[in-house]
């Protein structure tokens, strides 16, 4: 008996209660990629949950918290969820994990890579605590953050240059801006947005000025169009600096309703480490109806459009992410230029005035000149910038304080003309001079201009030096003026107009070249 009892006592000697405790869920309900979920009371608005299926685990996120049960998005393809699987909660927030690595790559909002060009992290997976370091230097950032607080801010100061001259010129855009871009499907609204992140490595190069790192997002678009886009940025040497954040309209409306929150998560990565970044949001009405699919299966109540209430509030947390942090936090900046699709140039609908309530601005293209030819087809009356010359260069600012007032004038003249038949001397020569401000802001797609070739030629444009050109040359004086002066004037034209340096000495260069240039064309 005594050997018995020396032996149990050996036997629980360091014995310890391991037991875990998990709060299990059952699936009630499950259909369109939507699971309702019972018995996870403690569960957290977006935190991960692992569905048990017979395939595997299946990750989903909690999204609804109702009293009784819990209204899930299943994160991927959803056909092995059925009802009576378990579900177990994480006890993480939503997170992507970011860094360096990601440039140049394509991927979903998930993090997973699309290009086929491999893993991006060498850790696998799993979900860090927010903000710190992965084995292979990446950081996990949630999808959902709250904005930096006016306090963590300053005023946006330095600009971001699209290589557009009507853009650069009349609405500028500035490093922590949200500006929008709207208009009618096929007015050219991505092919800004494109041309900006194109220009962004010649404005780095040229002006001494921080590289803006690019974030696209594509929300809805055809697989087609995604590939051609990337495919332009590889060409363009752009994807070097590009990351490419992919939801296209094949993928599961939760994966459209995240896209833009990944992206933006990859922006403030940029940010918080002092740099500048740019993120376009292509686009955020096909976010909007993606966000009412998932809404409506989730059973909340439809508003206006079919709309859930808090579509608004929904916008609202994204773009308020974009800022230019103050110098105590780092200084780094994220611009967003969100893009929104109207019908019929019906800029008074739900989700465009939504949108433009938010942002600093918006840039209107108008179908009428883009069929008239006129690219891009940007409407100066309509579209505006909220934060103004304080996001321009000096030399910028001193060309094109006149061309906004000058372009509206010709505008509005133009429509009163067209029944007058006897038009008075001064009322000729400002319709001739809008056709010429129209014809210099002319540009061709995948065609940014440097910011210097810019200024000389609004430049030569608004201080009458192509008045007695003939309309039909307009372009091609413009392009070999400018041909001219990069050879010829480099250190005393475009060296200084680069940085955004404006003075005497500079202007009577510009004169000077632009008049012995026109005396060369006319000798020749």
């Amino acid at each position: 008996m005594k050997e018995i009892i020396e032996k149990l006592k050996r036997d629980i000697v360091g014995f310890e209660d391991k037991a875990e405790f998990a709060e299990i869920g059952i699936v009630t309900e499950v259909g369109d990629g939507i699971a309702k979920i019972s018995g996870l009371r403690n569960a957290l608005s977006q935190e991960i949950l692992s569905v048990e299926t017979a395939s595997g685990v299946l990750p989903a996120v909690a999204f609804n918290l109702e009293e009784n049960s819990i209204g899930a998005i299943i994160l991927g393809e959803a056909h092995g969820v059925s009802v009576g699987n378990r579900v177990k909660k994480s006890g993480k927030i939503l997170s992507l994990k970011t860094g360096d690595e990601l440039l140049g790559r394509v991927i979903d909002p998930l993090g997973e890579p699309q290009d086929g060009k491999g893993v991006i992290f060498s850790a696998k997976g799993g979900f860090l605590p927010t903000g710190q370091a992965g084995a292979s230097g990446g950081k996990d950032y949630p999808l959902e953050r709250k904005a930096p607080s006016v306090l963590d801010r300053e005023s946006v100061s330095a600009p971001v240059h699209t290589g557009i001259k009507s853009i650069d010129a009349m609405i500028p855009i500035g490093r922590g801006q949200r500006e929008l871009i709207i208009g009618d499907r096929q007015t050219g609204k991505t092919a800004i947005a494109l041309d900006t992140i194109l220009n962004q490595k010649q404005d780095a190069l040229g002006s001494g000025r921080k590289q803006v790192i690019c974030i696209y997002v594509a929300v809805g678009q055809k697989n087609s169009k995604i590939a051609k886009i990337v495919r332009m940025l590889e060409e363009n040497e752009a994807i070097k600096y590009t990351v490419v954040v992919s939801a296209p309209a094949s993928s599961p409306a939760s994966l459209q309703f995240l896209a833009p929150f990944a992206g933006c998560a990859i922006g403030e990565y940029f940010m918080d480490s002092g740099r500048d970044a740019l993120i376009v949001y292509d686009d955020l009405s096909k976010h909007a109806d993606s966000y009412r699919q998932l809404s409506l299966l989730l059973r909340r109540p439809p508003g206006r459009e079919a709309y859930p209430g808090d579509i608004f509030y929904l916008h609202a947390r994204l773009l308020e992410r974009a800022a230019k942090l103050s110098k105590t936090n780092g200084g780094g900046s994220l611009t967003a230029l969100p893009i929104i699709e109207t019908k019929l140039g019906d800029v008074s609908a739900y989700i465009p005035t939504n949108v433009i309530s938010i942002t600093d601005g918006q840039i209107y293209l108008e179908s009428n000149l883009f069929y008239q030819g006129v690219r891009p087809a940007i409407n100066a009356g309509l579209s505006v910038s909220r934060v103004g010359s304080a996001a321009q260069t000096k030399a910028m600012k001193k060309v094109s304080g006149k061309l906004r007032l000058e372009l509206a004038q010709f505008r509005e003249l133009q429509a009163f003309v067209q029944f007058a038949s006897d038009l008075d001397e001064n009322t000729r020569n400002q319709i001739k001079r809008g056709e010429l401000l129209t014809e210099v802001l002319k540009q061709s797609d995948g065609e940014p201009a440097a910011v210097a070739m810019e200024v000389a030629s609004i430049f030569a444009a608004i201080n009458g030096f192509l008045d007695d050109i003939p309309k039909k040359d307009i372009k091609t004086f413009d392009k070999e003026f400018l041909e001219f002066i990069s050879k010829m004037h480099q250190t005393d034209i475009i060296e200084p107009l680069s940085k955004g340096e404006w003075n005497e000495k500079t202007e009577e260069n510009l004169r000077s070249a632009i008049q012995s240039f026109k005396n060369m064309k006319k000798i020749s």
